[in-house]
């Protein structure tokens, strides 16, 4: 049984002046739904969506979309500057650190060679006159 089978027993269960109504009703139908819509009418009918509701639609998007790519903007402009104030403290702090390490041990360092040239001297390897010219370097240092 085809689908023309079923619509000419569909078609003969009503008296001729009603099938002549129902198609010219089923044809008029069509008529205003292809002159409206075209070829897309055969496939989605009257529940098509206008092209201008359609196009305010993706202007409300766009707008929504342009927001919050702004609220984002200003967020890693904001995570941006904390984060270069916060690397600017780290190199002070670590300057100042530096710089104290340098301090001692250098202090350390200008001890163990006084210690160490006076180690040379009582063992007589130095002389005074060269452990006086290495305590004069020490000092410059």
């Amino acid at each position: 049984m085809t689908g023309w089978d079923f619509l000419d027993r569909f078609m003969n269960t009503f008296p001729p002046i009603a099938a002549t109504i129902l198609f010219v009703a089923v044809l008029v139908i069509f008529i205003i739904g292809f002159s409206k819509h075209g070829l897309n009418f055969l496939k989605y009918g009257f529940k098509q969506t206008e092209i201008g509701s359609l196009s305010t639609k993706i202007s409300e998007v766009n707008a929504k979309i342009d927001g919050l790519q702004m609220e984002v903007n200003a967020k890693i402009d904001g995570l941006q500057t904390e984060f270069n104030t916060r690397i600017d403290g780290l190199q002070t702090e670590f300057r100042t650190e530096l710089a104290t390490i340098k301090t001692n041990h250098f202090g350390h360092l200008k001890g163990f060679l006084t210690e160490l040239t006076s180690i040379l001297l009582d063992k007589e390897i130095l002389n005074n006159t060269d452990k006086a010219r290495l305590d004069n370097q020490l000092r410059d240092m």
